[in-house]
């Protein structure tokens, strides 16, 4: 049994330790946008199908002789697209899909070995019920959650702090070449067993084939768990950060709901999970609708907390229902259908077909719908003790209820916004404030629940900075401090609503880098401040770092960085060689602004560390805004490779950014983002 539990062990480490190298390699080719990790998910989780529908079809259709010579051969093939490291041409180009880009990425460099470990548990576990008739082999899927759960954990604790992120992918190779030896080894002791064993009998339950209602909800039950989880994962690192941990979390809670509820000893009680999940769902509901903005941590907490919850609720009753080890494989195909129509409901329906971020409510719908339902089919369920059926009433009501809130949130949402609109890199939204006989008459851009940016709608207004971009702000203090006696040549990243124009000039050259198209198509659309800008304007389609790495020098007088994802922070753009890259598109005298506005994390200590290591200048400028006025308070950092830069009247009497202990300098191979939670 040992050569049996170690191969899928190892398959099942494997498998879900490449998840976030890979991830973390890619991310910052797409902006690093939160969606990278959910495109992923949906390639990670549609080859964990294909791996159980191959799994299913060759151990119901082939002998084991024949089993063993297709699957050497697979192995064999898999190991000729070793190392899985992505090379440069696959970085995007500006305009291309970002999800296509993602998606054929994956399948060159990881299709094939990821398929083969995709296979690895159901058809050993196929052989594993033949070798040892009568055995139980769900206990070894509880054994290949552990194994992906562990794999998880290791990441952000024993990986990312000390391995670079190529380096765990060549890592992760030769790991995957020791695994192949040990898989071969175990087709070669099962090449001889028998279908005969397959009958053995099994005491619970009868080897009866399922029906369709039960084929139907193993698969409702995985889709809606999967669908929870990254709906969960989306909500958090959209508006935290896309980071290694904010992945991890979430998929570690939600294959220990698989350990737990697969594990012998049945860790799931209908009695118990009920009542939880139904505050699970309220909890959830409640900060998915409410104005209120936690900090990270507790919002972190709360929302996997409650998914924890509901997913040990839907794999508990997964689990329930399993079938005799004959119809081991198609158990398991469904289960993993469903958890691809999840990451395809999340991944391609949601971002292309869906104007804001509706999968997590519909998820939570879904879910309290299917309890009702198995708990409708189930004797054991509590609801069945209460008399005159007081608990279905408070079951449905409850369920009803949820649904008008969710549903009511949505509408609100949609017909108090001008514009709702949502691609790849997020959800835009525009909306008037106030009317038209008032001054302050506005029109407002948000991205998630982030302000980007607004604009005043009476036409002797429409030139007024507002927002984060007010007179006293850092970038305003240092266009106003670098050669104003003549032309300027201003780069940006990030457009918003393109507040910043307003300090353009005739003369002047601003190049704005934008990697949203629906950003710059809203900006020209909603609000004027493009077409109004007297100055020479180029707006570059695509991730800023990329699209300066391919440029020559631009000797900007100011670049501005403020590229943000509603409130996240695109790590790569804030990593030692992004500065050196920046500092190369800088005139000598030269300043580089850094936005580091944010509810969760204090980036000042960050810009430091690179300033100390580029042996550069800087300032912390802190502007509480004017709310009279329309000025949002900002926090930005000031770089300049000379001291004399900032001996300006505007400039004057600021201090240089703040260290924090134990903050590391950042690099592509390195970042840590729990050193900096506010």
């Amino acid at each position: 049994m040992i050569l049996y539990a170690a191969t899928i062990f190892s398959s099942a480490f494997l498998l879900f330790q490449v998840q976030p190298v890979l991830a973390k390699i890619i991310l910052p080719w797409f902006g690093g946008s939160a969606a990278v990790w959910t495109t992923c998910m949906l390639f990670f989780q549609t080859a964990l199908l294909c791996g159980y529908l191959y799994a299913h079809w060759i151990s119901s259709r082939l002998a084991t002789r024949a089993q063993a010579a297709i699957h050497s051969a697979l192995i064999a093939a898999s190991l000729l697209v070793l190392p899985v490291v992505p090379g440069d041409a696959w970085k995007p180009h500006g305009g291309d899909n970002p999800t296509l880009g993602i998606l054929l990425l994956l399948v060159a460099v990881i299709g094939l070995p990821y398929f083969l470990l995709s296979t690895t548990g159901p058809l050993i576990q196929s052989w594993y019920a033949l070798a040892f008739p009568g055995a139980s082999p769900y206990r070894l899927f509880a054994l290949s959650n552990t194994g992906s759960m562990l794999a998880l954990l290791a990441y952000p604790v024993l990986v990312e702090p000390f391995l670079a992120t190529r380096s765990q992918a060549y890592l992760w190779s030769g790991a995957y070449a020791l695994f192949a030896a040990l898989c071969l080894a175990c087709v070669w002791r099962s090449r001889n067993l028998t279908q005969a064993a397959a009958d053995t009998e099994y005491a619970e339950p009868p080897a009866e084939a399922p029906a369709a209602k039960l084929w139907l909800l193993w698969i409702g039950l995985a889709a809606c768990a999967s669908t929870l989880l990254l709906g969960v994962t989306t909500h958090l690192t959209q508006d935290v950060a896309p980071i290694p941990f904010l992945w991890v979390l979430p998929l570690s809670l939600y294959l220990l709901s698989f350990i737990l509820t697969f594990d012998s000893r049945g860790w799931y009680r209908r009695g118990l999970y009920l009542p939880l999940t139904a505050a699970a769902l309220a909890a959830m509901a409640y900060a998915l609708t409410s104005e209120s903005r936690m900090h990270a941590m507790p919002k972190a907490g709360l929302f996997t907390a409650s998914l924890f919850i509901c997913c040990m609720t839907c794999h508990g009753e997964v689990a329930t229902l399993k079938p005799h080890p004959r119809y081991l494989t198609a158990f398991y195909l469904m289960i993993s259908a469903g958890g691809a129509l999840g990451g395809v409901f999340t991944g391609l329906i949601g971002p292309y077909f869906f104007s804001q971020y509706y999968e997590l409510p519909i998820a939570l719908v879904a879910c309290a719908v299917l309890v009702l339902a198995v708990h409708y089919g189930g004797q054991s369920s509590p609801l069945h003790r209460l008399p005159h059926r007081w608990g279905w009433i408070a079951g449905l009501a409850a369920t009803l209820s949820l649904a008008l809130v969710l549903a009511r949130q949505a509408r609100m949402t949609v017909r108090s916004y001008r514009v709702v609109a949502r691609n790849f890199y997020g959800g835009l939204r525009t909306a008037d404030y106030g009317s038209p006989d008032e001054v302050d008459w506005t029109r407002k851009l948000t991205h998630g629940l982030i302000n980007h940016g607004e604009q005043y709608l009476n036409p002797l207004r429409h030139r007024e900075s507002t927002s984060y971009f007010g007179p006293n702000t850092g970038v305003a203090r240092a266009i106003v401090s670098t050669h104003r006696d003549r032309p300027q040549r201003i780069g940006i990243t990030g457009l918003g609503a393109g507040v910043m124009l307003t300090y353009a000039r005739p003369g002047d050259y601003y190049r704005i880098y934008e990697i949203n198209p629906l950003v710059i198509d809203v900006a020209k659309k909603e609000f004027t401040f493009i077409q109004d800008c007297p100055a020479k304007l180029d707006i570059v389609l695509g991730d800023a770092r990329l699209s300066l790495e391919n440029e020559p020098p631009r000797n900007f007088d100011v670049l501005h960085m403020d590229a943000f994802s509603s409130d996240s922070v695109p790590v790569h753009l804030l990593t030692l060689e992004a500065f050196q890259l920046y500092f190369r598109h800088l005139k000598p005298d030269g300043i580089l602004v850094i936005h580091i506005s944010n509810r969760y994390l204090n980036l000042e200590p960050v810009i430091a560390r690179a300033a100390e290591a580029l042996h550069k200048a800087g300032i912390f400028v802190s502007d509480p805004g004017d709310d009279d006025l329309g000025y949002f308070g900002t926090d930005m950092v000031l770089l300049a490779s000379s001291k004399a830069v900032f001996d300006k009247p505007a400039l004057r009497n600021f201090a240089p950014p703040a260290t924090r202990p134990g903050v590391r300098l950042w690099t592509d191979n390195y970042s840590n983002l729990f050193r900096i939670i506010k």
